[in-house]
């Protein structure tokens, strides 16, 4: 029962949404078949609400099994020389509740240093739908098509998006609001040398890169892989 309550809540942090708006809350009341049964909570802006159950159902699931089907079902323990019913551990997390837990977390309405506002959401990277938007600086002089052959390098690898109408910083705005990671933005110096800039939604810092890095970068920090090597 620990093993699970650690390892659950340890996938829960690693979704990067805070470990400090993670708590235990242990049940007082248990039921008939139960010996120990948790909540993890988040905190949400109206208070600390579960996302997922742990109970411990001791061997009364599987003791029911032998005693109705006449068949038994222990497990031999070569350690002990001894055979037990096993105990089993189940956990319950709802896909609605998660949903709600990240979309409170993620919504954010920022105050920038120059007055202006913007809605950011600041999704896990790797569960943001779209993971990178292509931008080419202007809509001619070859940066479409240039922006085009970066989406095709890279969409086959996480999803990747093209948006040509208005300007950059509205292009960067609508990107946030969704909760884009990255965008890249293709300009003149693009077809010169070979290097583009890279912005980060949460801090909107920007960098240049060459082309040929993008994958490596973007694909380490959005791809599920990375976040499972958060809990080995």
């Amino acid at each position: 029962f620990n093993y699970w309550k650690k390892h659950r809540l340890a996938w829960h942090q690693a979704l990067g949404m805070g470990n400090e708006n993670y708590r235990y809350h242990d049940h007082e009341k248990l039921a008939h078949y139960a010996n120990a049964a948790t909540d993890i909570e988040f905190r949400m802006p109206f208070g600390f609400k579960e996302v997922e159950g742990i109970h411990s159902r001791t061997n009364y699931d599987l003791a029911q099994h032998e005693k109705f089907s006449g068949r038994s079902i222990k497990y031999f323990d070569p350690d002990t020389n001894e055979s037990y019913t096993p105990y089993d551990i189940e956990t319950s997390i709802g896909v609605d509740r998660m949903f709600l837990t990240i979309l409170c977390h993620s919504y954010t309405e920022e105050k920038l240093d120059n007055g202006s506002e913007r809605i950011v959401l600041r999704l896990p990277e790797p569960l943001a739908p779209i993971k990178c938007a292509v931008l080419p600086l202007v809509n001619k002089d070859g940066l479409p098509e240039k922006a085009q052959e970066i989406v095709d390098s890279l969409k086959f690898h996480f999803n990747t998006h093209i948006e040509v109408k208005d300007s950059i910083g509205k292009r960067y705005r609508r990107q946030d609001a969704i909760g884009t990671p990255f965008c890249v933005t293709v300009d003149g110096d693009t077809l010169t040398e070979g290097t583009v800039t890279l912005r980060y939604r949460d801090s909107m810092k920007q960098e240049r890169v060459p082309v040929e890095k993008l994958r490596e970068i973007i694909e380490d920090r959005v791809s599920i892989t990375s976040l499972l090597k958060k809990l080995q």
